[in-house]
C-alpha cells in the first residue's frame, strides 16, 4: 500500500467524518490533542506555515486565528472541497489545494513552519514525509506534529473495564508487528445516534512504527527534537467528558517539536 492508496480511503470516509466532526463527534481531538497541541506550539503570529494533512481544516483555520499565514493541503479531494467550503464562508485567507505529504508542491525553504494533526501514522512512506517536511522549511523553522501513541495503538487493542464499566488497563499487543499497514475500522463513538444513521465505518490505513522508529526517522532526517508530550486529561476534563477517562489509563496521543537547523 503507498500513499496513492491511502488517499482513496481518506476520500471515502471524508463525507461522513467531516459531517461527525463538525457536529462535535470527535471529543479527543476538541477537548484534549488540540488544546495540547497548541499549549506546546511556538509564537506563529506574522509567520507562513503550511498545515500537512489538514483534512477539512478544522485546526488549519485554529492556526491562521493565531496570526499566521497559512496553507493547507490533502491528498483527499473531497476534504479539500469542505475546507475551501468553509473559507469561502468564513475567509482567514487559507490557501487549500490538493497534494501528497510524500511530494508536496512547494519550492525549496519556502515555509516558517510545519503542522501535521493525527496524519503521519497514516501515511506508508515515513521517511519521505519527514524529508519533504524538511526539505520546505526554512533553516531555523520547525515541524510539529502529533500521531496516536504508538505504544497503545497496535493491531491488537483492547480496553479492560471493571464491573462499573470503567477503564482500569489496556491490553496491547503487536507493537513490533509488520509496518506495512493495517485497516483499523472504527466509528465516533460520542456522536449522537441519529447522526451515526446510515454511515460506514471508517476504514483507516494504519502503519506501526515503534517510538525508537520515530525518533531515528526524525533524527536521520537532519531535524533536532525540541520537545516531546503525551497529553492528559485533567481530573475535571474526565468529570466533564468522562469518556476522556481512557486516556487518562494510558497515553493516547504523542506530539513532538523538532526543528531545523539553522
Amino acid at each position: 500500500m503507498d500513499h496513492k492508496e491511502v488517499g482513496k480511503y481518506w476520500d471515502r470516509n471524508a463525507a461522513a467524518w467531516t459531517l461527525l466532526v463538525r457536529a462535535g463527534a470527535d471529543v479527543y481531538r476538541d477537548y484534549l490533542n488540540t488544546p495540547a497541541f497548541f499549549d506546546m506550539l511556538p509564537d506563529i503570529k506574522g509567520l507562513e506555515g503550511i498545515d500537512i494533512g489538514c483534512g477539512e481544516g478544522h485546526n488549519t483555520r485554529l492556526l491562521a486565528k493565531q496570526g499566521a499565514q497559512v496553507t493547507g493541503i490533502d491528498i483527499a479531494a473531497l476534504f479539500i472541497e469542505k475546507a475551501q467550503e468553509w473559507e469561502q464562508n468564513e475567509p482567514l485567507q487559507i490557501r487549500y489545494q490538493v497534494a501528497s505529504a510524500v511530494a508536496l508542491p512547494f519550492e525549496n525553504q519556502r515555509f516558517d513552519f510545519a503542522t501535521a494533526f493525527m496524519c503521519f501514522m497514516d501515511i506508508p512512506e515515513t521517511e519521505n514525509v519527514l524529508a519533504e517536511a524538511f526539505r520546505v522549511l526554512k533553516p531555523g523553522g520547525f515541524l510539529q506534529f502529533s500521531i496516536s501513541h504508538p505504544c497503545y495503538t497496535t493491531p491488537h487493542r483492547k480496553n479492560l473495564r471493571d464491573a462499573k464499566g470503567t477503564n482500569y488497563a489496556v491490553e496491547i499487543g503487536g507493537y513490533f508487528a509488520d509496518p506495512d499497514g493495517y485497516i483499523d475500522e472504527w466509528i465516533f463513538t460520542t456522536a449522537a445516534p441519529e447522526l451515526l444513521q446510515g454511515l460506514p465505518v471508517f476504514r483507516i490505513p494504519h502503519f506501526n512504527r515503534t517510538v525508537s522508529q520515530w525518533v531515528n526517522l526524525i533524527t536521520a532526517t537532519g531535524f533536532v527534537i525540541e520537545q516531546m508530550a503525551e497529553p492528559r486529561p485533567s481530573a475535571a476534563l474526565i468529570k466533564q467528558i468522562p469518556k476522556l477517562q481512557n486516556a487518562d489509563v494510558v497515553a493516547y496521543f504523542l506530539q513532538i517539536r523538532c526543528r531545523k537547523p539553522a
